[in-house]
């Protein structure tokens, strides 16, 4: 977690990041559980992961990241970020259906994204956001129905039939 540049004390940000931490703590856990544990607490593990994955994607694409993605100089980056959201649910699901042989590269992906949040695209955007983009994020996450932004996912709500 980035603790340098202050945008911790950002809400929005610090919530995402208090959330990483959260998502870091699950996987650990799931990765000790996978040695350890049996299949049940496998499925366990795996539910506690994306029980605190799912909704953090959500928050990050629907705020903070449908704000960064109108500025050409993120879009790239925000596209990335949100195309390792879709790798690593995917990745999530095959470890849910008992394939076990990508858990090792599903937990490196997980925190090299969490990474290049917390030390890229979340200090970048404490600098480069003003206060109506703050509140535009906020506003956005106040929505009732949670549209998904990234262009290969359908543009329904999560959960959604």
């Amino acid at each position: 977690m980035c603790s340098y540049c202050g945008c911790h004390d950002i809400t929005v940000i610090g919530r995402l990041m208090d959330e990483h931490e959260a998502i870091q703590n699950a996987a650990g856990e799931l990765r000790r559980t996978v040695v350890t544990g049996g299949p049940e607490d496998v499925a366990a593990g795996v539910a506690a992961l994306a029980g605190l994955l799912d909704p953090h994607v959500e928050v990050e694409e629907r705020g903070l990241f449908g704000e960064l993605r109108d500025d050409p100089e993120f879009a790239p980056h925000i596209d990335r970020l949100c195309g390792e959201h879709v790798t690593l649910e995917a990745a999530l699901d095959a470890v849910r259906g008992g394939d076990l042989t990508g858990l090792d590269a599903l937990l490196r992906l997980l925190d090299a994204h969490i990474e290049r949040e917390d030390n890229g695209v979340f200090p970048a955007a404490a600098t480069a956001l003003d206060g109506p983009s703050w509140d535009r994020i906020t506003d956005r996450l106040n929505e009732p129905a949670a549209v998904q932004h990234h262009p290969d996912r359908v543009t329904e709500p999560r959960g959604a039939p």
